[in-house]
């Protein structure tokens, strides 16, 4: 027996007696301005295309995801980050569409931003994937290589194209070398100085980018592991984080999410500005495939990956659960 009289004297459980004791003290909390969604708009379609490997997103078309944007908006969500799907017909080696102010993410910008001004923060993906015939972030040099400094030229002309359209943030994607600081350049050059930048600074060679490659029509053929980060690997992250914030990244990424929440922790630990972490593709599909066989509780399932990688760090999480998560956090206050 202790001098308190019983044994145990701590007894923690004390708090977890009930939900509302559970509430009263949680150390992290979501909250739907945390939400960024992320959209896909796919050109020459008037009727959302399902995505088959994500079940409940689709390729929108123009009007939808006018929609879309608006519900994102009354839910709570802070932002909405676009990509552009392209006729196929247009993807040529230098990615082209990408940089023709009259392409499909220029118009979805323009889009988007007419229809919800700066009440939502309006980002885009800034990278040549989507829109090269041959799938890969960048242009090719003569030995089929990804050419890092003549894809930055290609960076910077994207930059201005989508800003010219209205966008709040540019997300550079590719790393490449130098992309932050090339865009800055651009960005400001061009009058631009008010357009933020989200550098996806941590972005891993991932197998859980699987269904994203349906989703934006990619063309890809081999894989991206000369550019994008080994996941083996730390300490590379930390280095790649120092050097996007000296070129001028006002917000950093972690991208995938759940797979890295170590990498996550210490990005978060590590900065001053804003962290985002990307919950992927291939993430929001295995939790709806395993619902869908009736393997694990869905909505619990969605709420603590939200939880684990808000607590590793993230200010920002980029789902694409945003809005109804956001919809069903609003219901609960």
């Amino acid at each position: 027996m202790t001098a308190y009289g019983s044994f145990p004297g701590a007894r923690p459980r004390r708090l977890r007696t009930t939900p509302a004791m559970r509430r009263m003290v949680a150390e992290t909390r979501l909250h739907p301005a945390d939400l960024i969604l992320p959209a896909f708009v796919r050109e020459g379609i008037h009727e959302p295309v399902p995505i088959s490997a994500m079940p409940g997103v689709v390729q929108h078309s123009r009007d939808t995801l006018r929609k879309a944007a608006v519900e994102a908006l009354e839910a709570g969500v802070a932002g909405i980050m676009l990509f552009g799907v392209p006729d196929d017909a247009k993807k040529d080696g230098a990615g082209t569409a990408g940089t023709d102010p009259d392409g499909i993410l220029q118009v979805a910008i323009r889009d988007v931003k007419a229809e919800v001004g700066d009440e939502l923060v309006i980002m885009s993906d800034l990278c040549l994937d989507e829109y090269t015939d041959h799938g890969h972030c960048g242009v090719l040099d003569a030995d089929g290589r990804v050419d890092n400094d003549a894809t930055l030229e290609r960076y910077a002309e994207m930059a201005q194209v989508q800003a010219d359209a209205g966008v709040h943030v540019v997300g550079p994607s590719g790393m490449m070398d130098g992309q932050v600081g090339v865009v800055r350049d651009a960005l400001d050059q061009t009058g631009h100085e008010d357009v933020s930048i989200l550098a996806y600074t941590v972005k891993y060679s991932s197998a859980f980018y699987g269904p994203f490659r349906e989703a934006v029509g990619s063309s890809l053929s081999g894989d991206r592991k000369t550019y994008q980060q080994d996941p083996a690997n730390v300490r590379e992250s930390l280095r790649e984080l120092a050097l996007d914030l000296e070129e001028g990244a006002d917000m950093v990424m972690v991208k995938p999410a759940g797979p890295y929440l170590d990498v996550l922790a210490k990005v978060a630990e590590s900065v001053d500005v804003p962290v985002a972490a990307y919950q992927i593709s291939g993430e929001y599909a295995m939790i709806e495939a395993a619902a869908e066989k009736g393997w694990i509780d869905r909505d619990k399932a969605i709420m603590e990956a939200l939880t684990g990688i808000r607590r590793a760090g993230a200010s920002m999480i980029l789902t694409y659960w945003a809005t109804e998560v956001a919809q069903g956090l609003g219901a609960g206050r």
